[in-house]
């Protein structure tokens, strides 16, 4: 396994590979659910290659940028381990040169849920995300469907824009608890790992209300979420039950005619933030 820091020798090593390319991007701090995108890209073409950078321009001002864990050679052997071929570790130099800056952005999208609690967030990673297809030119790209959100606002950008890459959303990978498995996870303490496994039954919640107990009705489910959230001390952010596709708000939990719903939490324990997800009554 070959790695880079120059897009002068990504795009050179590039061009070299035969058939198809599977791109995997990532933040680092790697963990099994990174390790499944990899293993998955393996079975979609002939080649995978990863992007490792912690991307300054989708956190906020208050966001936990310094401290976000950085953990670049475990990462790398996690990546020769499942089979990447090639690893591209750019700086922030190389990534945004002193230039007159683009701006990309998904405004449907951009501004609720995520985007309403932390704003640029998804125009940070549309941005960094069509650099780095720009530069790797993949055939397919997969993301995690952990960040729900992030995975439509992808798909919107890839589609609207007429990039030729095929976007494959992977399932969320879970402890055995069921907590999502997440580069903060890391930040936890046991007592705030505990209170960390309510988004997790939260969601559990609200697949028992639509998939067996027949709810229909949003409201009533997101506010069982929140009653859930609230039991285990976590500071909610958002509760929603939302379309499986737009994430617009729902009057009638109608899965026949949209295929499904999606459930979305959001919250704090304590200084760390959590997210997760679950589609409810998916076809």
């Amino acid at each position: 396994m070959w790695t880079t820091s120059s897009i002068e020798e990504l795009r050179t090593r590039r061009g070299q590979l035969d058939g198809t390319v599977a791109f995997v991007p990532t933040m680092g701090a790697l963990h099994a659910g990174h390790v499944s995108l990899v293993h998955a890209a393996r079975q979609l073409a002939d080649n995978v290659l990863v992007s490792i950078y912690v991307n300054p321009t989708q956190f906020g001002p208050t966001e936990d940028l310094q401290k976000y864990p950085r953990t670049l050679e475990e990462d790398l052997r996690h990546c020769e381990a499942a089979g990447a071929v090639g690893v591209f570790c750019p700086d922030d130099r190389t990534m945004y040169p002193q230039q007159i800056a683009c701006d990309i952005n998904v405004p449907q999208l951009n501004t609720m849920l995520e985007g309403e609690h932390r704003p640029g967030h998804f125009a940070g990673v549309c941005r960094v995300v069509a650099k780095l297809f720009n530069m790797v030119q993949p055939d397919v790209a997969c993301f995690g469907r952990k960040d729900y959100q992030q995975l439509k606002v992808i798909e919107a950008m890839t589609n609207d824009l007429a990039m030729p890459i095929r976007i494959v959303g992977c399932p969320t990978v879970r402890e055995q608890d069921g907590l999502a498995m997440s580069s903060r996870n890391r930040y936890l303490t046991p007592d705030t790992r505990k209170r960390g496994l309510g988004l997790f039954k939260a969601l559990s919640e609200a697949r028992a209300m639509v998939e067996e107990q027949g709810e229909t009705d949003p409201s009533a489910v997101e506010a069982a979420m929140k009653t859930v959230l609230t039991a285990h001390k976590v500071a909610i952010d958002y509760a929603a039950i939302r379309h499986p596709q737009t994430l617009a708000p729902l009057d009638c939990i109608e899965p026949a005619l949209t295929g499904g719903v999606v459930a979305l939490v959001a919250g704090r324990v304590d200084d760390v933030r959590l997210i997760d997800n679950m589609v409810l009554a998916e076809r």
